[in-house]
């Protein structure tokens, strides 16, 4: 409750709160809200010649290329992209976590291992390795978010693992080994506690990554495939249109832009207020 009252208190935090937490909303209401089905071609969805047709009193933000409601389409799309931003991000999260302690934790050759690993797929453009990943494999739903989740792991691993070496060498951790106690007493009592802080930072700032990629993917056509909306497929498909009917382009545009920047203002909220050398700075 703590924590809720603080980032309350920051206006930025509370309007990245209530960005992410209207989205959730509306993704979860979806079958409830929405005018149309998202899939839905409809016969007055275009004009006599074929075009979409623009925002106006029965859709609100107009219609794609075949007929199909663009605010249906983007309420949906929020359900696709907070299933791939969380569970990409939590598998990134668990996978960096568990390999940065680890490496911390055992150091020696196992250490050297597991950091020299994270430090060559650092070396690859993440962009560029989920690109190859998702064309060997089949696009769909949750290949995307295991794609996305295994070029994102790398940043957290490397972080907890100077982080969980920093706190093993701390004095009270010299005591606890001095008493008598196991790696693994050492570990969940002492190390763990210490880590949640920049767990629970790079579960809310990640996600905004995740959602972003997953976007350019789907933009690229090795995403999400139709007929499942996604926002960053709703610009590929209508991106021939940009022109002659922006509103398909910039809707969406604008939705990928709005979440990714409320979960990193929530996300720099959270920062401050779980980091002791950040107090007071906002």
């Amino acid at each position: 409750m703590n924590i809720l009252r603080e980032l309350l208190a920051r206006k930025l935090g509370l309007f990245g709160l209530m960005t992410v937490s209207f989205t959730v909303v509306v993704a979860i209401l979806a079958p409830w809200i929405t005018p149309y089905a998202p899939d839905l071609q409809l016969f007055e969805g275009l004009t006599l010649q074929g075009a979409p047709l623009p925002p106006n009193s029965q859709f609100w933000l107009g219609t794609d290329l075949l007929g199909r409601d663009v605010l249906s389409r983007l309420i949906y799309g929020a359900q696709t992209s907070l299933i791939i931003g969380v569970a990409a991000n939590g598998v990134a999260v668990l996978i960096g976590s568990v390999l940065g302690v680890t490496a911390g934790m055992l150091r020696g050759i196992v250490g050297a291992v597991l950091m020299r690993f994270t430090d060559l797929m650092m070396a690859f453009p993440a962009l560029l390795l989920a690109i190859v990943l998702a064309a060997i494999f089949k696009p769909s739903l949750w290949i995307v978010a295991l794609v996305i989740a295994m070029v994102n792991w790398v940043q957290v691993a490397r972080v907890i693992y100077s982080e969980t070496v920093s706190l093993a060498e701390r004095d009270f951790i010299d005591a606890e080994r001095g008493l008598g106690a196991s790696r693994s007493r050492i570990l969940i009592r002492h190390i763990t506690p210490h880590l949640v802080p920049s767990i629970i930072v790079f579960g809310t700032l990640g996600i905004s990554t995740t959602v972003l990629l997953e976007a350019t993917l789907s933009y690229l056509g090795i995403g999400v495939q139709p007929p499942i909306p996604s926002w960053g497929n709703i610009i590929f498909e209508n991106q021939t249109y940009f022109a002659s009917a922006p509103w398909l382009v910039f809707f969406p545009g604008f939705a990928i832009v709005s979440l990714a920047l409320g979960f990193n203002l929530m996300g720099d909220a959270l920062r401050e207020i779980l980091d002791p050398t950040m107090k007071g700075r906002h």
